[in-house]
């Protein structure tokens, strides 16, 4: 086979320490500024001031993550990589994801796979791109049949996130999304997870309808609802809410600024057999609802807030640094002594014990005693290097009140 040319990018000491540590990533820095003209998805060696082979990057030239590492100076970027990597990614799963009665999960999770700055999603018989850099893009057909090879899929979609999500929203259109190979995605769409069933949609919107980076906590959640009554803040089209309330649970309140996504929360209760009259749907801001229901008397055995990274309504915006201490002290004046308050946060640049600060801050104001009983990240097909803590985004924390 013929080997590939590639052009010579010099790093810097800083940066090749990073390599060495196995931190895939190469940010822009006055090296990198001196680099030829490169196009983006151009291949590239890396290699040390002193004219050392490094490693073999993808480049993306005029972004932060200037170039994203692959591999040994050795490697060849072509089907049979893909294939490779592909088929160990879905081994790993296989052998340690826990998918039994899960048609929906990360086939390839970035990082954790060999692949920076690229994801893969199947949702039963579809899978669907992510591309977090635009590098990736001239290699698509390459990655595609590699999938379709491994999994004979009946569609593959694509779907580029860049990294400031609120710019895409604003310009209208709801479809993010495009069809590169097979036959397009059937309407109502439906996947299970844990034995339940979601609806999801491939083709519009920025995230489907279920974020499967949380299936070991719902799948936990289950196993502690029976009997309970259970209170779900930003609960989205109602993940959490259907794993209550299909595990037993009297009554579910489901808390959402959108009503589209509560009437999804309504309808994936009626995919599950689940009497959505029985239990409640709320439409508003979390922090107006929890006052009404302090109000009313009402009061929950188990309480879940899941926000996104930044929450926007018309009258509050929510961030997990401030915001997650201000709900926690509001949600604990709702919670029984002895009730379980579980937290999570998706809000990448704010880690595990920062975070306990919020929560902290959050019980002190409420003048309640709160326990920690267990943390967690993300799902099994979420893994990440050792070597890039990026990877390990996810801060899920389970405590008692008393």
């Amino acid at each position: 086979m013929k080997r590939q040319q590639r052009k010579s990018c010099v790093i810097g000491p800083q940066t090749e320490q990073m390599l060495k540590l196995g931190h895939p990533w190469v940010i822009e820095d006055r090296f990198t500024r001196k680099w030829p003209t490169l196009k983006c998805g151009e291949l590239v060696t890396l290699t040390s001031e002193q004219g050392k082979a490094l490693a073999i990057a993808l480049v993306d030239p005029g972004q932060r993550i200037v170039a994203r590492v692959l591999g040994d100076a050795g490697m060849m970027l072509n089907g049979e990589w893909f294939r490779q990597k592909i088929h160990r990614a879905e081994q790993r799963r296989r052998d340690h994801a826990g998918l039994d009665g899960t048609n929906a999960y990360r086939v390839i999770n970035g990082e954790g796979d060999g692949l920076p700055g690229l994801t893969v999603e199947r949702y039963d018989g579809y899978l669907m791109i992510q591309l977090y850099s635009r590098s990736w893009e001239p290699h698509l057909n390459m990655l595609v049949q590699a999938l379709q090879q491994e999994f004979q899929p009946d569609g593959i979609y694509e779907k580029f996130r860049p990294q400031k999500t609120r710019e895409l929203e604003k310009k209208g259109s709801k479809r993010f999304s495009r069809l590169l190979a097979g036959s397009a995605v059937p309407d109502r769409y439906t996947v299970e997870e844990n034995h339940l069933t979601y609806r999801v949609s491939l083709e519009e919107g920025l995230n489907t309808g279920l974020f499967m980076d949380q299936r070991a906590n719902r799948r936990d959640l289950a196993e502690r609802c029976q009997g309970k009554r259970v209170l779900n803040l930003f609960c989205y089209t109602g993940a959490f809410s259907v794993a209550a309330a299909a595990s037993g649970a009297t009554r579910v309140t489901s808390v959402d600024a959108s009503p589209h996504y509560l009437d999804q929360a309504r309808e994936n209760f009626g995919l599950n057999r689940i009497n959505a009259k029985r239990h409640a749907f709320i439409c508003g801001d979390c922090f107006d609802v929890l006052p009404d229901l302090l109000a009313q008397g009402e009061r929950f055995d188990i309480v879940i807030m899941d926000p996104p990274s930044f929450s926007t309504t018309t009258k509050n915006r929510f961030t997990t640094q401030g915001g997650t201490a201000k709900l926690v002290a509001q949600a604990m004046a709702l919670l029984e002594d002895g009730g379980l308050l579980i937290t999570s946060s998706n809000h990448q640049k704010v880690d595990l014990a920062d975070y306990l600060k919020e929560l902290r801050r959050g019980a002190l104001e409420a003048g309640s005693d709160l326990t920690v009983l267990k943390t967690a990240g993300q799902a099994e097909d979420f893994p990440y290097p050792v070597t890039f803590p990026e990877g390990r985004y996810l801060k899920y924390v389970m405590a008692v009140k008393g």
